[in-house]
């Protein structure tokens, strides 16, 4: 991998350009949030913007984008920066100056960097903090998997922009904690540490404690504190007292100081208290002018190009890096250093004063710099270097919509996962190839086990398995560049960090492959916000949540799901399935891959169960015409399982999952008792909801068939109606307007209980009885 240090330097190195062109990206990036301000809204609600996080990112930016990058890179923002991400764009020309005022308007500049809604270049989108900071550790991971699976040599860095106050989030410690991250050196943090939040400056922001736990992790950690001026302070008589100072100044105190005039700088400064020489100090302050004293204060290393180029200049490419770069929150502004800056706006006075300092026209804000000016120049040198050429995407090789098979005898919907795994590896050896499966250390107890023995465990060099000759090994951890399988630690939201970058892999390099992430579905939830984030940034994948429900009934209410049918029933961009036999998983799952990798791709949610269903119950029809039929009916959301010999049935129930079996066992004790009743089997709420809304008018997505209703729920059946899910009774709930049907809804509304299946079922009034009882009330 080649090192910074091989980037083309910008033309003759020209700082001045550089300092002209950081003022300006300062202007804009300020402009463009006034701008939006100034527009308003008319409902009078605040616009909003963050000037100050912008300013302290703008050296940090314009010297990383016009001296270091190279155009295989990839760069995170940090969120509330994204109008210096816009201004930079507009100085390449990789943005239209019609976009500039338009930050938080409808159509307009995104709140935060999008990269699926921005009209300029955005890597990653962020904006729910802490994701945006680890995906592009994920995204060099999904990069070192597509280069060993496809001989790519794609190089590049991985950087993440990162606010102090960022490092708060479990999300960041997860991810950087992973052993699989330790590797990964052409990851790369910048810590904008400003020692601020929203609210307050941080008294104790703990540098060294940060320093120490990245070390501990295997990181390199370089330190920017200080720029060049303090620096040539410090060699100075009395630099040693000014260094003492400022390193044991708490926070707020220094915050403080940066609100002061020269004169009160002189006053506070010197005041070091017992044990420090603060006669020296006093006479280094007394021979400065109120300039140098005032922008002494201000040198910190993040605002000094050639102090964090340096930096740059230093990264050990072997293992990751952060670089802790010291910064002010508003620098340059008139805001800077007050602890209530975080959403303030300039006044117009304010912005009249920027300007001036600036070299900017108020009137004509939004100016670039002439060809023949040193800037211009530099501007195009960068936008020449970092230009990119679109990939051409491979298309995703063909995937059958039908293996073939007929699960017979008693299976679980989660076993049936692994088993179509790995038919697919026999009937569709190229699309099989594409398929990258991980798991939070649970691939033994969701069944993957022999999916992982077929393909083996992804690793970036092969591995020696010290247990491959014990007879009594079942699950063989092989682990090669060739493997299909990455197994990450304990942690959700790393496992869907990942799998949201492996599924944005068609995009980026033009390489789609077809993840899959397993994972237990009670912690589904925990998982959700990284793996929705990713979706909305163009990943696409199938997230297994698996056992579910109270069906796993001895492990008890912590472990047993309830909100999870739902939770995907309204997630934008992805398609949930709840099948109940094995052959629905195998067709959903196929449907589900189908919709991967694509421009107009989807991600999809599977739920399964540890419950052992007798499969002849399928009655899966023996017509190839009528299995094909079938089939497509599961994929767009319900099909009739059981249709009663009479023109109109005296009851419907529609039940999801494992529960279908007690649908029909339902059904046959009220045909007993003298009741005909139809049986539907549910396989996707969410396509039966798009269904309904598209019979209204309203907008569906492309994957939603309308007629699935009229075959699932047929009018001239219309009946009353009893829903059953081992999950939330709204999740079905919707299913009585189809046809306006009295009805009544059972699931799970409480924690659970351990115990044994039956027991656990009549607690909840899921059992053959409950649904009984329910339908002789509506009847």
């Amino acid at each position: 991998m080649s090192t910074a240090t091989d980037a083309p330097q910008s033309p003759a190195d020209d700082r001045d350009a550089l300092g002209e062109i950081e003022r300006r990206v300062l202007w804009l990036s300020t402009a463009i949030i006034d701008a939006a301000n100034r527009r308003g809204d008319p409902s009078g609600l605040k616009v909003g913007g963050h000037q100050a996080s912008s300013a302290s990112m703008v050296t940090i930016m314009t010297t990383l984008w016009f001296e270091h990058l190279r155009a295989g890179d990839r760069v995170s923002v940090k969120p509330h920066a994204s109008p210096v991400l816009h201004a930079i764009n507009y100085l390449l020309g990789e943005l239209d100056e019609s976009y500039l005022p338009t930050l938080r308007a409808f159509g307009g500049l995104q709140s935060y960097p999008s990269r699926s809604k921005d009209p300029d270049p955005v890597d990653y989108s962020t904006g729910s903090v802490g994701i945006g900071a680890t995906a592009p550790i994920w995204g060099a991971l999904a990069r070192r998997y597509v280069a060993s699976r496809f001989g790519d040599d794609a190089q590049g860095r991985q950087y993440s922009l990162v606010g102090d106050a960022e490092l708060d989030e479990g999300a960041v410690w997860e991810a950087i904690l992973d052993p699989m991250v330790g590797e990964l050196g052409e990851v790369v943090w910048i810590v904008d540490l400003n020692r601020q939040s929203l609210d307050r400056v941080v008294p104790k922001i703990g540098t060294p404690r940060i320093e120490g736990m990245f070390r501990a992790a295997g990181w390199q950690v370089l330190t920017v504190k200080y720029g060049r001026l303090l620096h040539e302070l410090f060699a100075r008589p009395g630099g040693d007292a000014l260094r003492a100072r400022i390193d044991g100044m708490p926070n707020p105190e220094y915050q403080r100081l940066l609100r002061c005039d020269a004169a009160e700088v002189r006053t506070r400064l010197p005041d070091v208290g017992p044990g420090g020489d603060g006669a020296a100090l006093a006479g280094l302050v007394e021979g400065l002018d109120d300039d140098t004293l005032l922008a002494a204060v201000r040198n910190l290393g993040g605002h000094d190009p050639a102090a964090l180029g340096e930096a740059l200049d230093g990264i050990d490419d072997s293992r990751p890096t952060v670089i802790l770069a010291y910064t002010v929150k508003g620098h340059g502004l008139a805001t800077a250093g007050h602890p209530q800056n975080h959403g303030s706006i300039l006044t117009a006075d304010q912005m009249g004063e920027l300007a001036a300092t600036v070299g900017a026209d108020p009137d004509g804000p939004w100016q670039r710099f002439g060809s023949d000016t040193a800037a211009g120049a530099l501007c195009a040198a960068t936008a020449r270097r970092l230009r990119r050429e679109a990939p051409e995407t491979d298309p995703v090789p063909a995937l059958p919509r039908d293996i073939g098979r007929t699960p017979t005898g008693r299976a679980t919907t989660q076993a049936a996962l692994g088993r179509a795994l790995l038919d697919l590896t026999r009937e569709a050896p190229d699309a099989a190839g594409r398929v990258v499966t991980l798991c939070p250390d649970v691939s033994s107890s969701t069944n993957l086990g022999g999916w992982v023995n077929k393909v083996g465990v992804w690793s970036t060099a092969e591995r020696k398995d010290w247990f491959d000759d014990d007879p009594e090994t079942i699950l063989h951890w092989r682990e090669r560049p060739t493997g299909q399988h990455l197994e990450l630690g304990i942690a959700e939201g790393n496992l869907v960090g990942a799998l949201g970058e492996l599924g944005a892999t068609w995009s980026r390099w033009g390489r789609p492959l077809l993840p899959i992430g397993v994972l237990y579905d009670p912690f589904v939830e925990r998982a959700l916000e990284p793996w929705a984030f990713g979706i909305y940034a163009g990943g696409q994948s199938i997230l297994v949540g698996t056992p579910s429900g109270v069906s796993l009934a001895p492990e008890g209410g912590a472990h047993q799901s309830i909100t999870t049918p739902s939770v995907g029933l309204e997630q934008p961009g992805c398609v949930t399935y709840e099948p109940a036999f094995a052959i629905d998983v195998e067709w959903t799952l196929l449907a589900s891959l189908a919709r991967l990798g694509r421009p107009d791709g989807t991600s999809a949610y599977l739920r399964l169960s540890t419950r052992p269903v007798d499969q002849s119950l399928a009655a899966v029809p023996a017509d190839p015409a009528a299995r094909e039929r079938r089939r497509r009916q599961v994929v767009a959301g319900a099909y009739p399982l059981r249709r009663a010999d009479t023109e109109r049935p005296d009851l419907t129930i529609a039940a999801a999952g494992p529960l279908l079996t007690e649908a029909l066992d339902a059904a046959d004790r009220l045909a007993v008792l003298g009741h005909a009743v139809d049986v539907v089997g549910v396989t996707s709420p969410g396509l039966l909801f798009g269904a309904v809304q598209s019979r209204t008018g309203r907008p569906a997505a492309p994957q939603v068939e309308p007629w699935v209703l009229e075959s699932a729920f047929p009018a001239r059946r219309a009946s009353p109606l009893v829903t059953l899910l081992d999950g939330h009774p709204h999740t079905l709930a919707f299913l009585a307007g189809i046809n306006r049907v009295p009805a009544t809804h059972l699931g799970v509304t409480r924690f659970g209980q351990s115990g044994d299946l039956a027991s656990v079922y009549a607690h909840h009034g899921l059992d053959a009885d409950a649904v009984v009882g329910a339908a002789l009330d509506l009847l």
